[in-house]
C-alpha cells in the first residue's frame, strides 16, 4: 500500500502555512503552534525544504522562513516527491529490471501503470495556491 509518511504530510501543512502568510516570515514555533505539530520534527523538515530551494530562511527578531516562489509555483506532487521521493504505488514501475523478473509477463503492470498515472495527475495537478484558497475557505480558520 502506498502510504505518504508524516513526512510528506507535515512539509505540505507548513508549506500550506509559508503561503497563507506569503509576505511575511514565519517561524517554526508559529507553525508548530497552529497546526499541533512538534517543533523538533518540523526544523528537520523545513532543513529539507530549505535545501531544495522551496523556502528561505531569515534570522533575528523578525525571522522565520517564506516561500522562495508563488504558491501557484508549487505542486503538491513537488513537495512529495521531495519529502517521500518516488510515489509510484509499486517498486517495479520505479526501475523495472531490477526489481521485478516478470516485468516482461505481468498481468498486473497494466493496472499499477494506470493507477501511477492517476496519482501523478492528481498530485501536479494541485497547487500549493489552490490548498491555500481550500485553507482559507475551511471553518475555524485563522489569519
Amino acid at each position: 500500500m502506498m502510504k505518504i509518511s508524516s513526512r510528506g504530510l507535515y512539509a505540505l501543512r507548513m508549506m500550506i502555512e509559508f503561503g497563507l502568510h506569503p509576505d511575511e516570515c514565519t517561524n517554526i514555533s508559529q507553525v508548530a503552534s497552529r497546526q499541533g505539530l512538534s517543533d523538533k520534527y518540523l526544523e528537520q523538515i523545513v532543513m529539507i525544504l530549505v535545501k531544495a530551494g522551496y523556502v528561505k530562511g531569515t534570522r533575528g527578531a523578525k525571522g522565520g522562513y517564506k516561500l522562495t516562489k508563488d504558491p501557484s509555483e508549487y505542486t503538491v506532487g513537488m513537495i512529495l516527491r521531495l519529502t517521500e521521493g518516488s510515489l509510484t504505488p509499486v517498486a517495479c514501475l520505479g526501475d523495472p529490471q531490477a526489481s521485478c523478473d516478470r516485468w516482461a509477463t505481468c498481468a498486473t503492470l497494466s493496472v499499477w501503470k494506470q493507477l501511477d498515472q492517476a496519482i501523478n495527475q492528481v498530485v501536479d495537478n494541485v497547487t500549493l495556491a489552490d490548498l491555500v484558497k481550500e485553507q482559507r475557505s475551511k471553518p475555524g480558520y485563522l489569519q
